[in-house]
């Protein structure tokens, strides 16, 4: 089943109240402001207009539990009813519910120093199949517009810690494969924030190909290779685990 541009991988049911949506690459998850109805969300209600009935933390977005920065692609949940979304998001604050991302990076150790305004690098990552590391951090707005964000450790000065928020996010980091200059990369995490996973692998010498705001080197007329891919999350009734992957299954 599908709405223009969007691919439904789960319809809402009586017991299993949400959608799962696959959102191609330019296309924003949310509506940006009152009466915007190019966004994956809306698009997504014309199939289902019963999801526009649920009161979510914004109110354009009712009941949209996360979102995909426009140039990403992937994976979105929304539910359909009230108590549903009540459960999701409540999952996402207690820190189980988990989303991953499939990512192209194109290694440079050197990608932080070149951007500016990141914090030391955590740790020293070396290029190999299998490969794991967690970047954790605070964030930061930064830039023009504040468009972009910055990692905030203990190591980052003082007019940065102050800009920096108190929670802090993590990001787990696995490379998947190794291919001439580039490398696939496996990223999952709990607890959000904007452009985390983006920033994350900026930091440390991983950023995504096709990325303008992360990539020191990214090159013009590249689409972001930045998939969501799957999402795990307690059925909002069941309390039972949930799997959605790209490939459809749950």
């Amino acid at each position: 089943m599908s709405a223009v541009g969007i691919k439904i991988l789960h319809a809402p049911t009586a017991h299993d109240p949400f959608v799962v949506l696959y959102k191609p690459h330019g296309m924003p998850s949310a509506p940006l402001v009152p009466g915007d109805s190019d966004s994956a969300f809306c698009r997504a209600c014309l199939l289902f207009p019963e999801l526009s009935g649920v009161r979510g933390r914004k109110e354009i977005e009712h009941g949209l539990l996360h979102r995909l920065d426009n140039d990403a692609c992937g994976l979105l949940v929304i539910a359909s009813t009230q108590q549903s979304y009540d459960a999701l998001n409540e999952s996402q604050r207690n820190g189980s519910f988990e989303k991953t991302y499939d990512v192209v990076c194109l290694p440079n150790k050197n990608n932080a120093v070149e951007l500016g305004g990141f914090p030391p690098v955590p740790c020293s990552l070396t290029i190999a199949s299998g490969e794991k590391t967690t970047a954790e951090s605070a964030f930061r707005p930064f830039g023009a517009g504040r468009g972009q964000v910055r990692p905030v450790t203990s190591e980052s000065g003082t007019a940065a810690c102050r800009k920096g928020g108190n929670t802090i996010y993590r990001t787990e980091i696995e490379i998947v494969s190794v291919e001439e200059t580039a490398a696939t990369a496996r990223c999952r995490i709990t607890a959000g924030y904007r452009h985390q996973v983006r920033c994350h692998l900026a930091w440390v010498g991983l950023p995504v190909l096709g990325d303008r705001l992360y990539n020191s080197c990214c090159g013009k007329g590249r689409t972001l290779q930045f998939e969501g891919s799957a999402l795990c999350f307690p059925h909002p009734l069941t309390g039972e685990k949930t799997v959605f992957t790209i490939s459809g299954g749950a």
